[in-house]
């Protein structure tokens, strides 16, 4: 597998809308809904966070406008404040997570280095954990694998042994549409 080879994917649960960030919405909005969802699946890992939507709305805000700073730092051009997340080549973790709903699948070189961000595992767990959430573009993402010598799946095993998945921020979402109509 080259880099060229990789991919990018939207896991989405079965009543879900794909390609939504529910802190978009205002704040009261965003606690109805979450709660709305909390309640018709009881029984599901995906909406655990909702339960506890009081706390998880505000870590989300934070760690989104977090990284927002850092992307820009990092010379990133965000057109939105709150990305859509992804995740770099799949994770099983998530898609159990996800009741094994559904996906979208993108090719990663189709979005643009200005719009695209990473982390090593799930950002608000990492602020959660470590007070702070260590972002990276495509280059530096790019350079860590060059660290492996260019071994991607070497490089991908070794990190989701450690974090479970690479968690991808998509600053733009014309660029996460199935079939792109790009601006």
């Amino acid at each position: 597998m080259t880099v060229d080879d990789l991919h990018i994917i939207h896991y989405y649960h079965p009543n879900c809308t794909p390609l939504q960030n529910i802190v978009r919405l205002p704040e009261t909005e965003a606690c109805s809904l979450a709660h709305q969802m909390a309640a018709k699946n009881l029984e599901t890992t995906a909406f655990y966070r909702f339960t506890d939507f009081e706390n998880y709305y505000p870590l989300r805000v934070r760690a989104d406008q977090i990284m927002h700073q850092a992307f820009i730092a990092l010379g990133g051009q965000p057109a939105t404040e709150h990305p859509l997340f992804f995740v770099l080549q799949g994770s099983e973790y998530l898609k159990r997570w996800f009741d094994d709903g559904q996906a979208i699948t993108l090719p990663l070189k189709t979005i643009p280095d200005q719009y695209i961000s990473f982390t090593y595992g799930d950002s608000s767990a990492m602020l959660q954990r470590q007070g702070d959430i260590r972002l990276m573009n495509k280059d530096l993402l790019m350079s860590a694998i060059q660290d492996y010598n260019g071994k991607v799946d070497v490089f991908l095993k070794d990190i989701t042994d450690q974090y479970h998945y690479i968690e991808v921020q998509v600053w733009h979402d014309a660029y996460c549409q199935p079939e792109q109509s790009l601006p």
